[in-house]
Order: structure tokens, then sequence, then C-alpha cells
């Protein structure tokens, strides 16, 4: 959801060519072979509520090259960041993050898969975009 929810906020704000923004899985629950799942369903629905397409996409493994490919390493919670550590081994450059840091907060964004709480779980994710979109532009500090 975060990869749609950060891409809507900058197509709003007509930053399309600013950012590269892609989601990549830190476990291989939802990748099967070199074929991975499409967007779970109540998350695709959620999504589509507030005007969100994600039709396309399909999962993909987080790989220890992303380390240097991307600028930012963003986990949506404390089990992420642990199994991104044992990709990528080491962030010398202090390039992983979690998302609701941006947005001052230390928790993780609320896991739908256990309370099955899209909604909640929206908010936290656009929360944390909209604060790191802010902090990217040099509007928010928090982080």
């Amino acid at each position: 959801m975060a990869e749609f929810i950060f891409k809507d906020l900058i197509k709003k704000k007509g930053l399309e060519d600013k950012y590269f923004v892609r989601s990549s899985a830190t476990s291989t629950e939802e990748i099967w072979g070199d074929v991975g799942n499409p967007v779970y369903p109540p998350a695709r629905d959620e999504l589509k509520k507030h005007g969100i397409d994600c039709s396309g996409k399909t999962a993909v493994l987080v790989t220890r090259a992303d380390y240097e490919k991307y600028d930012l390493l963003i986990c949506m919670d404390s089990n992420n960041v642990r199994n991104l550590m044992r990709i990528i081994r080491s962030d010398p450059d202090g390039k992983v993050h979690k998302l609701l840091e941006f947005a001052g907060r230390k928790d993780d964004v609320s896991d739908p898969w256990y309370s099955r709480d899209f909604t909640t779980c929206y908010h936290d994710i656009f929360e944390g975009c909209q604060a790191l979109l802010n902090q990217l532009e040099g509007g928010n500090k928090n982080a």
C-alpha cells in the first residue's frame, strides 16, 4: 500500500519525475519462484476507496544490491527491519528506517494481516508517507 500511497502523493504535487518508488518484500511469503502475488485484495480495496490504483503490481523480493540502488529503504515494522538487515547485512549510510519515524512516531504501521483493519493501516501509511515527503521536500525535520 505504501508504494501506491506515496506515488499518489507525489503525483498530486507534480513530483513524479523526481522520485522513483518501488516496494519489495523482505520475506518470500508472497513470492513463488520468479512470480509474486498481486496486491492483497483487501489492501487493493482500501486503496481503491481512496482513488488509488495498484493494478499490475506483483511482489518482488528486496535484494542486497538494492542497498546501493536506492537512497532510502523504508520498512513498515520492526520485523521488516530485521528481515531487511538479514538481506543487506549492514546499513553504513543510514538508509533503513521505519516509515512512522518520519511522522515522529516510534511504533510500527498497524499490521492488517493480524487485525484485518486495513483502514487503520492506510491511515498509518498515509501519515508516514506524507511526513516523509514533507521531509524530502524540506518541510518536516522530525526524522
